[in-house]
């Protein structure tokens, strides 16, 4: 079986769309199909049998079965002939280093897309540290790559992280605005003004729970530096949870406490503005189940 891709013509509901317009399959085969992951609306997998088609959606059958086995733990949050968007877990790597080459997301989303077509390639565009779980975005050409990284603060026009940090966090909401540079130990440090090398960072932080030794905080990034949240809740004396390295005294959950939850994105071709949100992480929630 090879891929299949079909252009919608008028409302419809999957299944009928699917039985219509795939002769071999009976509905039984159809249900595998969509429980196997071999389904695509408009790039993203779709399970449900009765998901409403609009005109023009585009659904793909996929010859290849995709399972949480193959993924590790990565979820595919949106896919297209240009981008895949993801939602990576904690722990993984984003690329590869000297020490871990091949259970990187990077490589593992590689071998998903040459699954379906063995001459897609795989572009990094960003990169979350290996304790941050949640939204990164892979281009599918070099071309979009370049696009990408030449204009990021032009396609992506909010970037929102959870981050579970140490104490309560007095005010509510705050904007904080500083100078950041890496030291010779690769460890990012904070200036109030301007030093060679340093590069201006902007967080707008709000808080979304608090309980007796933590708060629950969503952080709003204007500039995407290098461990700039990380940093920024530091530099106010409220690491995030499981940050040894930005001064964390606690690590409650055995994870570094942040999450990349959303991104609003313009996608350089289509000039569509895409949502890529995912939930905050239950463990974080659990922390605040009786909040104040």
């Amino acid at each position: 079986m090879k891929n299949i891709s079909l252009k919608v013509k008028e409302n419809d509901e999957l299944m009928k769309f699917l039985i219509e317009n795939l002769p071999g399959k009976n509905r039984n085969n159809i249900k595998s199909l969509l429980k196997n992951g071999q389904i695509l609306v408009n790039g993203v997998r779709t399970s449900q049998f009765n998901h409403k088609l609009v005109i023009n959606d585009e659904v793909l059958v996929s010859a290849s079965r995709i399972t949480e086995e193959n993924l590790q733990g990565i979820k595919i949050v949106y896919e297209d002939d240009d981008i895949v968007a993801i939602e990576k877990p904690e722990g993984m790597l984003s690329i590869a280093t000297d020490k871990e080459r091949e259970k990187t997301a990077y490589n593992i989303v590689k071998e998903y897309i040459k699954a379906k077509n063995p001459n897609e390639k795989l572009f990094i565009v960003h990169r979350l540290d290996r304790g941050t779980s949640g939204v990164m975005i892979f281009a599918k050409t070099e071309g979009m790559q370049q696009v990408l990284q030449t204009n990021w603060q032009n396609f992506v026009k909010e970037r929102k992280y959870v981050a579970v940090v140490e104490g309560r966090v007095e005010k509510d909401r705050d904007t904080l605005i500083s100078y950041l540079k890496e030291n010779s130990a690769m460890v990012t440090f904070s200036s109030l003004t301007e030093i060679e090398g340093s590069k201006k960072a902007i967080t707008h932080y709000e808080v979304l729970k608090r309980s007796r030794g933590y708060s629950l905080v969503e952080a709003d990034i204007e500039t995407g530096r290098k461990n700039q949240i990380r940093v920024h809740m530091q530099s106010i004396g409220h690491s995030i949870i499981g940050d040894k390295k930005y001064g964390a005294k606690t690590n409650p959950l055995r994870r570094l406490g942040l999450h990349a939850r959303t991104i609003v994105f313009k996608h350089p071709r289509t000039n569509k503005i895409l949502s890529f949100e995912t939930k905050i992480p239950t463990r974080f929630s659990a922390m605040f189940k009786v909040s104040k």
